[in-house]
């Protein structure tokens, strides 16, 4: 893809810059923006991102790119209304590879972001994690629970940089007077999500297609709680545009354990796998479901789209990548995909 940078805007138009805006939260992100209307500015170094994720936008006259790591300083000689710092390795394989990178672009990348928010009179939105919350020892987890993050394990490099980012987000807001948000993201999915980027959906969904054993680590007794990316932007645009200071989680609280959920992916797929058993990594959160109390009573948002639903975008997605004919699927296969998913 061409850098190109910024087009002086139209008038009224909302401008905003998306850090990590080639990743594939931030790039559904921008493409939610762009179709409301936004000017976007994408500044992304792409040590984890992929310009393919957006490659579909160049040439549109309300989108730009940057190339840039979002730890040194921001020049932008344009207004500016909103920033969304996206910008961060994000997967298991990611943060592990890169912790010093990961920290720094918690730390310092979340610093410069802020003081372009602040020198522009800019809104403020920090995609944070439910990491923030550790192995929890509370269940399901609020807004108001600290958490339980070891904080030199394998995964303190991730966790504590976004909780430091929030503390530093906070301190913004408090000592700048910054118009601020936190948004807490749950276990997300859906295309554009790397085959390879150790977290479970594409693992899970590669092996299937593959007919290869899908790895289950511990006993598969831990829990994750699915969110399909656009029901996610959509909660997120709704916090931008919200009134609340104060974390927000945005997340499915349709909660399923690890062995449920590979063997549902070997359903929907058709699959001739079978699961395979490996320990469990250190600090692997036990259970994950968010509390979205907060969210439906703030945003008005709860999730729409059912797992099947989403899961057979994404396996189409990874079907793609893989170059895969489509598989007929089974009887249980095709029972699976049309049961609905019950709320909790």
């Amino acid at each position: 893809m061409t850098k190109r940078r910024p087009r002086k805007p139209s008038p009224n138009q909302p401008i905003s810059v998306v850090t990590g805006g080639a990743g594939f939260l931030g790039s559904h992100l921008t493409d939610l923006l762009i179709e409301r209307g936004h000017r976007v500015i994408v500044i992304d170094n792409l040590i984890t991102g992929n310009v393919d994720n957006i490659a579909h936008l160049a040439g549109h006259g309300n989108f730009s790119f940057i190339q840039q790591d979002v730890t040194e300083f921001i020049f932008l000689d344009l207004p500016v209304d909103y920033v969304w710092h996206f910008a961060s390795p994000a997967s298991p394989v990611d943060y592990l590879e890169l912790p010093i990178q990961t920290l720094k672009v918690g730390s310092l990348g979340t610093h410069k972001a802020l003081g372009l928010a602040k020198h522009k009179g800019a809104r403020f939105l920090l995609a944070s994690t439910s990491e923030v919350y550790g192995d929890p020892l509370v269940h399901p987890q609020t807004e108001h629970y600290w958490g339980n993050v070891n904080s030199i394990g394998p995964r303190g490099c991730y966790d504590e940089a976004k909780r430091f980012a929030e503390a530093l987000t906070m301190a913004y807001h408090r000592e700048h007077g910054l118009d601020t948000r936190i948004v807490r993201i749950f276990n997300t999915y859906g295309p554009r999500m790397r085959l390879n980027d150790g977290r479970v959906v594409p693992a899970f969904v590669s092996q299937a297609l593959k007919n290869k054993p899908l790895t289950v680590f511990g006993d598969g007794t831990q829990t994750r709680s699915f969110c399909y990316c656009a029901d996610l932007m959509e909660g997120i645009c709704r916090l931008m545009m919200s009134s609340t200071n104060e974390p927000v989680n945005i997340g499915n609280p349709a909660e399923m354990n690890m062995l449920e959920f590979a063997r549902e992916i070997i359903r929907i797929t058709g699959a001739k796998s079978k699961i395979a058993f490996k320990p469990l990594p250190q600090d692997d959160p036990r259970q994950r479901q968010p509390d979205i109390t907060r969210a439906k009573r703030l945003l008005g948002w709860t999730p729409r789209v059912t797992l099947a639903e989403g899961l057979e975008k994404t396996i189409a997605y990874f079907r793609g990548k893989l170059c895969l004919p489509r598989a007929r699927r089974t009887a249980d296969s095709r029972k699976s995909h049309r049961r609905p998913q019950p709320p909790k």
